[in-house]
């Protein structure tokens, strides 16, 4: 990647926050055998897919949404989000080096809204460099089973790499999860069909190729993102939840109940403070799994080294032991409702 990209207006990006999203992202591969129960992809082949390629998504689940889709994929994704958490030099920084750039809304401040002429110019500099951008087309953050009303961001965006001789191809996602409160989740990731630059007239007027390319991109979202009322438990529980036989339930029962027992210092005191801090809020489940993905491998060192005094070296087992007990908790662990 040249110097062009790497360089935003605080200056280059510090080469060990670099190795810091590397880090992660092999954190957040390894922690995703865990929080996730089983993951449904109608078109894996695309997780391969090179740039240059823009990710038009819905937003669920807050910045989970973000980390699945950059875990999945084999090439890096860079990713859009909300303008108000780039304040203080340190976090442009940070969340610059974790591949994150910032888009605003009128509800963050109208003198911010020219931020995202700096952000676009620099996406359409990644696209010529044959990046993945993956932007949230709702705008916002809502915990539902529902397609909101799609934004222009996306069509903007598009169009003007489009008018600049870029082929880029835009993959419609639906995102899907089970629950947003429970952990161990079933994840539905389903690709739309590819919209390309032949496929919108760029000889109308701006505001009927945003138009166009909107009702393109609904249609396309509208068939990927599941329609669930959430007070509908029984739907919830057909399109969302899956099967796990009997002899399965009986194998997985002692190792789950020990994966309950090793864990639980860790997750309930984790669980109550996360439900206080994003009480009334849509962030639950994406902090929730963020803070247990960075204090497990502590939690495990912690627990494997408490083991040793009274059972020596068999406690190196823990580190193969614990996580799979924890995986066959997840699989037993209620998979929809709240």
């Amino acid at each position: 990647m040249s110097k062009l990209t790497l360089t935003s207006q605080i200056g280059p990006i510090d080469p060990k926050l670099t190795l810091l999203y590397q880090f992660l992202k092999i954190l957040a591969r390894a922690s995703f055998w865990i929080y996730c129960r089983k993951l449904i992809l109608n078109q894996p082949s695309l997780l391969q897919i090179k740039g240059p390629v823009l990710l038009a998504a819905n937003h669920p689940n807050s910045f989970l949404d973000s980390v699945i889709i950059d875990t999945l994929f084999k090439q890096p994704v860079w990713s859009l989000a909300r303008g108000d958490v780039f304040k203080k030099p340190f976090y442009i920084k940070l969340l610059r080096a974790l591949k994150i750039m910032p888009v605003y809304r009128t509800s963050e401040g109208v003198e911010n809204l020219s931020g995202n002429y700096k952000t676009f110019a620099e996406c359409i500099s990644l696209f010529r460099e044959n990046n993945i951008i993956c932007i949230f087309s709702e705008g916002k953050c809502i915990n539902e089973w529902h397609l909101r009303p799609l934004k222009k961001g996306t069509a903007r965006l598009a169009i003007q790499a489009w008018e600049e001789g870029i082929s880029l191809q835009v993959i419609p996602v639906g995102i899907n999860f089970s629950s947003f409160h429970q952990f161990g989740k079933n994840i539905f990731l389903q690709f739309g069909q590819i919209i390309r630059s032949t496929d919108i007239n760029l000889q109308q007027p701006d505001g009927l190729q945003h138009a166009a390319f909107n009702t393109l991109l609904e249609k396309e979202l509208q068939q990927l993102v599941f329609e669930i009322p959430k007070d509908d438990l029984q739907q919830q529980q057909e399109k969302l939840a899956v099967s796990v036989s009997l002899t399965k339930r009986i194998f997985l029962l002692l190792p789950a109940c020990i994966g309950a027992l090793l864990h639980a210092p860790l997750f309930l005191p984790v669980r109550s403070y996360v439900n206080k801090k994003t009480k009334n809020t849509d962030h639950y489940d994406s902090v929730l799994i963020a803070i247990l993905m960075l204090t497990y491998p502590l939690y495990l060192i912690l627990l494997v080294i408490l083991s040793a005094c009274w059972v020596g070296w068999w406690a190196l087992l823990l580190f193969i032991l614990s996580p799979v007990t924890a995986r066959a908790f997840v699989w037993l662990n209620r998979q929809t409702g709240t």
